[in-house]
């Protein structure tokens, strides 16, 4: 199976580890990891903006870019959830966009939904808490989020809770959203710095000693109100908890045939 990984810009500049962990994760697994040259950004912040002129022609690169790819996997739910949800109605060709989301996996999903990786064996000692980050969570549904009535699920615990040693923090509100929202911190930076201390709060109280997302940009966002706070929490991408942990798939990767398409 080959997969296009697509990593967006602010891993690329600030958090290049979580694509190398990524990039390990699914090699583990018998995939063949393409890595197109000349990505740029979704287009995701401006259009978040309003800007969605501005969005529109790094929208149609993307497309242009990983059109010819079955599989595209993204370390992050925000900018799958931009390509899944929010072409259609930026670019020119929205049929083309429509193919291409089907074929836009964030990377837990598609670990879980399309190779059916579910069994892993490696070791994490540590109590860990969960955040669920509102794109991942509620454009994505990689877990149940609280205002639905429906059975309990949650993908990313799922992958990590057959971890040997791995604790999870019971925490008082586990879905609620950190603050960050991309521009909203900068907009409304009271509100969004308030929200993140909430969150971190939530886990002081639970007793977490790692917290994990899909989305870096949130633990970027709670890690910087950590530090400026004196709160000691290591924060990790769940692609690095499961490479530090050296998670290994039980049976290796789903053969080709037996892959949902």
């Amino acid at each position: 199976m080959q997969v296009a990984l697509f990593v967006p810009c602010y891993i690329d500049q600030f958090f290049p580890e979580v694509a190398w962990a990524t990039l390990r994760l699914l090699e583990r697994c018998g995939v063949e990891v393409v890595y197109p040259q000349g990505q740029t950004c979704c287009g995701q912040p401006m259009a978040n903006t309003g800007c969605a002129r501005e969005a529109a022609p790094v929208a149609e690169r993307w497309l242009r870019l990983f059109a010819s790819f079955p599989y595209i996997v993204c370390p992050s739910g925000s900018c799958t959830a931009m390509v899944r949800h929010h072409f259609h109605d930026l670019v020119r060709d929205p049929e083309l966009a429509d193919q291409i989301a089907k074929r836009t996996f964030e990377l837990c999903e598609f670990l879980v939904d399309v190779l059916h990786a579910t069994e892993w064996k490696g070791s994490f000692p540590h109590q860990v808490g969960l955040h669920a980050s509102c794109h991942g969570l509620r454009e994505l549904r990689l877990a149940r989020s609280s205002e639905r009535q429906e059975p309990s699920f949650d993908k990313v615990r799922r992958l990590l809770e057959q971890l040997e040693g791995i604790r999870f923090s019971q925490l008082d509100r586990p879905d609620e959203c950190c603050g960050f929202g991309g521009t909203f911190a900068v907009s409304e930076e009271a509100v969004s710095c308030r929200m993140g201390l909430d969150r971190l709060d939530d886990h002081r109280r639970a007793g977490t000693e790692v917290i994990t997302a899909t989305d870096v940009s949130c633990l970027m966002h709670l890690e910087g109100l950590a530090r400026r706070h004196g709160y000691r929490f290591r924060f990790l991408h769940v692609a690095q908890l499961l490479d530090e942990a050296q998670a290994e798939p039980v049976a290796g990767a789903v053969p080709a045939d037996e892959v949902t398409q």
